[in-house]
Parts: structure tokens; C-alpha cells; sequence
């Protein structure tokens, strides 16, 4: 089962063309000042497109 995206997704998880990144906010590490990033909701990842043109 696919996981559900978060709000730092540029895409849902699973569609073609895509991959995991650090999340740009945080730096990966899912922290922000000693909160959760809300970019990532504290995953430090968020899923984006690969490649482009």
C-alpha cells in the first residue's frame, strides 16, 4: 500500500517519474527550531518529479 503523500509532495508516492528527496525546509532532518517540520510532517522527506526537460 502506498504511502499517503504529505504536504511537502510535489506528487503522490508511486507515480512514474519520481523519487524521494530531503525535504528542503528542514534539510532531512524533519525538525524545524525543535518542532516538526510541516513541510515534511517530520518524515524529512518529501516526494518529488525526476528528470525534466
Amino acid at each position: 500500500m502506498p504511502n499517503p503523500s504529505t504536504p511537502g509532495d510535489d506528487v503522490a508516492p508511486g507515480t512514474p517519474g519520481t523519487g524521494e528527496n530531503l525535504c528542503p525546509r528542514c534539510g532531512g532532518t524533519g525538525r524545524i527550531d525543535g518542532s516538526e517540520c510541516p513541510e515534511c510532517e517530520g518524515t524529512g522527506k518529501v516526494i518529488e518529479g525526476i528528470g525534466g526537460g
